[in-house]
């Protein structure tokens, strides 16, 4: 006889495994870095009929799995916390619609960075392919914490000062994108990966890649994915670009809803309404220079963990150190 316990176990187990498509998983992840091309791949990867890419670009479940999310500091009121996926049942609805495709991924720069992340990645789908894109540690900082100002998330109208608070931030609990040192030491963060899952599971990009020849990425990204490396994505629009705004009326005009929009976006097709405004968008901005003080300062903070890096991918890093 069954007991009641045993019999509760078989439901749940039955609910798990034989729900179809509800229960669909990803078996590739884009998993970072921050500030570093994961948008421009998801867009490219979004496009290609046999891939399938969860409409919320950044679900963050191997990473914040059974937390509450309840806006950090940094965050403000934000709907992209409401959309992060904590729960195993509702990261799964990101998948629910997946019918016919090949490769089934999602792209959550948080993983990279986050400790817990390999070990929650491997237990629910050991066998996944894994895509990392890295860019220059001190430049992603830069560019995350110029994003930040775009955003009116950061404090700080100053990155020295920004990252004099970051060992408060980080004691405070803060969003980890707030984290502009910690999150740029990659060595230490990919070992976990590799410590875990075989390397041929693993890709790993250069942002200087991307910039040098964005398709030849996409067409081995292709075939690490086993689709179509023929397709060609259109790739003409620029993502995430950083900056501070030259005026920020127009900026959130271009960024923000309003109803002097609405009649725009009726006439005008969705594709080229986008580029269109993504267009403007990065005329607003102006990109300060670093302080070459601040620049040298970081390269010798992250010279051995580039060293190892290096090392670790077989690859020449030696202009991150210039």
């Amino acid at each position: 006889m069954i007991s009641p316990l045993s019999l509760i176990g078989l439901v749940i187990y039955k609910k798990l495994f034989y729900t179809g498509k509800r229960m669909t998983m990803p078996n590739f992840l884009i998993i970072g870095a921050a500030k570093a091309g994961t948008t421009a791949l998801y867009a490219a990867l979004e496009q290609h009929p046999q891939v399938y890419m969860s409409p919320f670009k950044e679900p963050n479940f191997f990473a914040f799995e059974g937390e509450t999310l309840d806006c950090p500091p940094g965050t403000k009121k934000s709907s992209y916390l409401s959309k992060c996926n904590t729960s195993l049942e509702a990261y799964q609805k990101q998948f629910q619609n997946v019918s016919n495709e090949i490769a089934i991924g999602e792209a959550s720069p948080s993983y990279l960075y986050h400790p817990k992340a390999p070990e929650r990645i491997h237990h629910y789908i050991p066998d996944a392919k894994l895509i990392a894109i890295l860019r220059n540690p001190v430049d992603r900082a830069y560019s995350n914490f110029l994003h930040h100002i775009r955003e009116g998330f950061e404090t700080c109208t100053d990155f020295a000062q920004a990252l004099e608070e970051e060992e408060n931030r980080i004691s405070d609990n803060w969003w980890w994108g707030f984290y502009y040192l910690q999150t740029g030491f990659y060595y230490s963060q990919l070992q976990r990966y590799f410590d875990r899952f075989d390397p041929s599971q693993i890709k790993v990009y250069l942002y200087e890649d991307l910039n040098r020849n964005l398709l030849n990425v996409l067409r081995d990204v292709f075939q690490f994915l086993q689709v179509d490396e023929r397709f060609i994505p259109d790739t003409a629009t620029r993502y995430n670009v950083s900056g501070v705004p030259k005026n920020t009326l127009i900026y959130n005009f271009l960024t923000q809803q309003n109803i002097i929009k609405e009649p725009f976006k009726r006439l005008v097709p969705d594709k080229l309404r986008k580029r269109l405004v993504s267009h403007l968008k990065h005329q607003t901005l102006a990109k300060p220079e670093l302080s070459p003080r601040v620049r040298s300062r970081l390269i010798q903070v992250y010279r051995e963990d580039i060293l190892q890096l290096q090392d670790l991918l077989q690859r020449n890093l030696s202009i991150w150190l210039e």
